[in-house]
């Protein structure tokens, strides 16, 4: 049987390459634009289909060498074999065609993509799996489309430095563990203040557990916080060390000091603080913001963008429905003695309507909603009457698809920026201004 031959024309997000077989699309894992690659048919539907590359008949110029010995196995990078630019180039154009398709907004009003200044050892929080059948243990990430744990052993290209320091650690302490077997999983967290591990166990952690942790405190190498989790439950329990995860987000005045921002272990924060900060930027120059406007903050997680930017209005408001995150932010209010902002653990569609029934109005909302997006919140936003909206996207088709709903209540896009908050990967975030 004769294997198809087409050439790959672009990157798809999910980070497939796009092809056309028989005139139908076709997606490509770790192909990159430019191969000239035989395929085999892997599923056919009823627009499209999928086919891995039986042999690649000549590369393109595009190609780069993975950094990683694991690419291609592993469930998490998907673009290692592709050049830094060409990632860029195919990230602002996965945005500018969804944000056409989605929401009719001109390729000329999506930016260029913020390149990242570290496209490895970037990222500050990573979750390894862990599997210890027939006495063999692996500590990495999942095999694509599987859960059979690929063992990082040399480390993750991707991770801080320090996180690998802290993995070869917990690797040679859980060959002597009791329980190994019950381990599913190891959070490592990376801050200014410090590093804190989560062990997930299933099961009940009993005081033998915890006693072979306590003795072996000081073979954790920089790790400054043990925490244990068990089953699904969503409790962290502290075995030993500090909590504190910090790190430091930028004020728009030089004369002042930066703002320090901790969150809890086990809660969310962004996984690459340079990119974090640059995002701050960005959300800076869009809005414009003057001392006397209202900023309202959703999906305001510990304050991340509302406690740099109270020092810039007359007031800011966040709401947030994890109740975590709002305690972390009012820690992190007291911590920086910012009078001027408060927060709310509230559904945020919820707590917006509140808003409306009050009467109040803001003059910029600001939101930061999950993949999903923020649909449901999108009609009482509008109610709220504010002059701009800035929308922080992780995921280009749900921004796609709020902006078309924004559009119908008027409100058109400015300018959207790209930025790489996830170099190697096919993941884009991106920050959106929106006005009347």
């Amino acid at each position: 049987m004769t294997l198809p031959v087409a050439t790959i024309d672009k990157l798809a997000f999910g980070g497939n390459g796009v092809c056309r077989i028989d005139g139908k699309v076709c997606f490509v894992p770790f192909s990159c634009p430019g191969d000239e690659v035989s395929l085999r048919i892997t599923a056919r539907k009823k627009s499209y289909c999928t086919a891995s590359i039986a042999e690649i008949l000549n590369p393109s110029p595009l190609r780069v060498v993975p950094a990683c010995a694991l690419f291609g196995a592993c469930g998490g990078c998907s673009w290692q074999h592709i050049g830094y630019p060409v990632q860029l180039e195919q990230k602002r154009n996965i945005l500018v065609e969804t944000l056409w398709r989605g929401a009719r907004v001109p390729a000329d009003l999506v930016g260029d993509v913020v390149p990242a200044a570290s496209r490895y050892g970037y990222r500050s929080r990573l979750q390894f799996k862990v599997s210890a059948r027939d006495g063999t243990l692996r500590i990495g990430f999942f095999r694509q489309g599987s859960h059979h744990v690929e063992d990082a052993a040399d480390g993750c290209p991707i991770a801080a430095p320090v996180i690998n320091q802290v993995l070869r650690c917990c690797r040679e302490l859980l060959r002597s563990y009791p329980d190994v077997a019950a381990i599913t999983q190891i959070s490592v967290d990376a801050g200014e203040s410090g590093v804190i591990v989560i062990i997930h166990q299933n099961g009940a952690v009993n005081g033998r557990n915890r006693e072979y942790f306590i003795a072996r405190a000081a073979d954790f190498g920089p790790c400054t916080g043990l925490f244990l989790k068990t089953g699904s439950h969503s409790h962290v329990e502290k075995v030993w060390g500090s909590p504190e995860i910090s790190y430091r987000m930028k004020s728009a005045d030089p004369c002042q000091g930066d703002v320090e921002l901790t969150y809890p272990p086990g809660g969310f924060a962004q996984v690459h603080q340079l990119q974090n900060s640059a995002m701050l930027a960005v959300i800076r120059r869009l809005g414009a913001f003057t001392p006397v406007e209202q900023l309202l903050d959703l999906y305001c997680g510990n304050g991340n963008f509302s406690l740099p930017l109270a020092a810039e209005v007359a007031s800011v408001l966040g709401i947030e429905g994890s109740a975590d995150s709002i305690r972390a932010a009012e820690h992190n209010r007291q911590r920086n003695n910012v009078a001027n902002a408060r927060f709310f653990c509230d559904d945020v569609a919820s707590g917006v309507l509140r808003l409306v029934d009050q009467g109040q109005n803001f003059d910029t909302v600001l939101l930061d909603p999950p993949r999903a997006g923020a649909g449901n919140a999108v009609s009482g936003i509008v109610r709220l009457r504010p002059n701009r909206i800035i929308y922080v996207s992780c995921d280009p088709s749900t921004l796609a698809r709020d902006c078309g709903l924004l559009a119908g209540y008027g409100y058109g896009v400015v300018s959207s920026v790209p930025i790489d908050m996830f170099p190697q990967t096919f993941h884009i975030e991106s920050v959106t201004l929106l006005s009347k």
